[in-house]
């Protein structure tokens, strides 16, 4: 019986030593600001009639000068997942989500279908997160490239 206790108790202490550390490592990511939550969808494939929910993985976006760092939120990892270099990214599309999307994405999401050296992928944000990394597109020192359609 003491075995038991002993033992939930310490499965009990992990878990919340591993939600612990989770919330510290979002806090860390957020605390130079710039953040905003996005959703991201690599390597998609053509436009279909109705996509299909699946490969959006949520994650929080931070600026980082000419760049955008992109990490998972369900991770432990302190460096992002992906980087998103603003002379290489190409607006290509904005919709709203279809069909299985809307219960993937958060509930005001717009999705950005965007080309990044040659790879689709698709981002989605909220509409006040859209203007800011649009302006952020936007506002690229004088003799680069803006790629907003």
């Amino acid at each position: 019986m003491v075995l038991a206790l002993l033992v939930s108790g310490i499965v009990v202490l992990l878990v919340l030593l591993g939600l612990f550390v989770f919330g510290l490592r979002r806090r860390l990511i957020q605390r130079s600001g710039g953040t905003f939550d996005c959703s991201l969808r690599w390597d998609v494939t053509e436009p279909a009639a109705d996509p299909p929910g699946k490969g959006w993985v949520y994650g929080v976006s931070r600026y980082s000068g000419d760049r955008i760092e992109w990490f998972r939120v369900f991770s432990y990892a302190v460096r992002p997942r992906r980087t998103l270099e603003r002379d290489a990214i190409e607006v290509l599309e904005r919709r709203a989500p279809h069909g299985d999307e809307e219960l993937a994405l958060l509930s005001d999401a717009v999705v950005l279908r965007c080309a990044l050296r040659g790879t689709l992928l698709e981002l989605a944000m909220s509409e006040d997160a859209l203007t800011g990394f649009l302006a952020w597109l936007e506002a690229a020192p004088p003799g680069q490239r803006v790629n907003v359609a």
